[in-house]
């Protein structure tokens, strides 16, 4: 919990440097224009994404499979927006490359790693914060 609180410190902070150099480079509103639009380009994006992950998850289910992909895909998909909804330059390309298909497999194989790990502990329910 201690390096969460860290990690956010410094992620807003990088997040104020990026704001300053970029308003330099084009003015500010353009700063604040541009974070509109990711903001909104990014939830349309994920909106789509969710929806067919959902689709495939129903369909999985409905054949007798698990959906376990389309569940890690829905993680990703939703930390992704929680990311473009933040204002920054910087989350709002880690939301992107969460929500995108393509790039969201960067990510897959670390979320399905750490969920196991976490299972195979017996934390990832009943923790005690």
């Amino acid at each position: 919990m201690r390096y969460l609180a860290i990690l956010l410190l410094i992620i807003s902070a990088l997040e104020i440097g990026v704001f300053l150099w970029i308003g330099g480079l084009v003015g500010p509103w353009w700063v604040v224009l541009l974070i509109i639009l990711t903001g909104i380009l990014g939830m349309a994006l994920a909106k789509k994404q969710g929806a067919d992950v959902w689709d495939k998850a129903r369909l999985a289910m409905n054949n007798g499979q698990a959906p376990t992909e389309y569940l890690i895909d829905g993680i990703c998909i939703f930390t992704g927006a929680i990311f473009l909804l933040t204002p920054g330059f910087i989350t709002d390309i880690l939301g992107f490359l969460l929500v995108i298909p393509f790039t969201r497999g960067l990510f897959r194989s670390k979320i399905r790693n750490y969920l196991r790990s976490r299972m195979g502990k017996g934390t990832i329910i009943y923790r005690k914060w």
